[in-house]
């Protein structure tokens, strides 16, 4: 995984409530282990009309959604199935992170595993970035803020162990693995044998 220590990008608004993983990245798509390609099946059914053509009305089919690396999703963003296809799907197609009022948690720790920023932030900032789609936005992972053009600084939550993997680009395994010679030395010096 690449490090995510700062986000600078243009949003796109998906205001849409309730989107789940399977809108996200429908299950007939869920056939590789692999996360590339899947971008361009992200959000398939609503992007693409049955002919395979693209919906000219849906927002990542618009040519102001071209470059933008932060979704703006609406509440209740990645509520149904567990799949890590959901946020390596989003990845592929060029997302950074995603922000709503309410993620769903499987989703959001799914999310933070595979390097995608999954932020929770008031109604009160969503709705202003909701209204203000294609606004150009810093998120700082480290420091837990996002900067608004304005210049107004919005805190988040995000969990420490989680942080630390997005920041030196990492997963669960990474993190054992940094530990490794630790890990090795208990073994051997530990009283006790399993």
């Amino acid at each position: 995984m690449t490090p995510v220590k700062k986000i600078k990008s243009r949003t796109v608004v998906l205001p849409t409530r309730d989107i789940d993983t399977d809108q996200i990245i429908a299950a007939r798509f869920l056939t590789t282990t692999t996360r590339e390609g899947l971008g361009a099946n992200a959000f398939h059914d609503l992007r693409y009309n049955l002919d395979g053509s693209e919906k000219l009305d849906f927002i990542l089919n618009q040519p102001e959604s071209g470059g933008c690396g932060i979704l703006i999703a609406g509440n209740n963003f990645g509520c149904g199935s567990s799949r890590e296809h959901a946020p390596w799907a989003l990845l592929d197609y060029g997302f950074e992170a995603v922000i709503s009022t309410e993620i769903a948690d499987i989703f959001r720790n799914n999310a933070l595993k595979n390097g995608l920023l999954a932020v929770v932030v008031n109604a009160d900032t969503h709705r202003w970035l909701l209204d203000h789609p294609g606004a150009e936005l810093a998120i700082d992972v480290e420091a837990a803020t996002i900067t608004l053009p304005d210049g107004t600084v919005i805190e988040f939550t995000i969990d420490g162990f989680a942080r630390h993997c997005l920041t030196e680009g990492i997963d669960q395994m990474g993190f054992l693995q940094e530990h490794a010679a630790s890990i090795q030395s208990f073994e051997e010096n530990r009283s006790w044998k399993p």
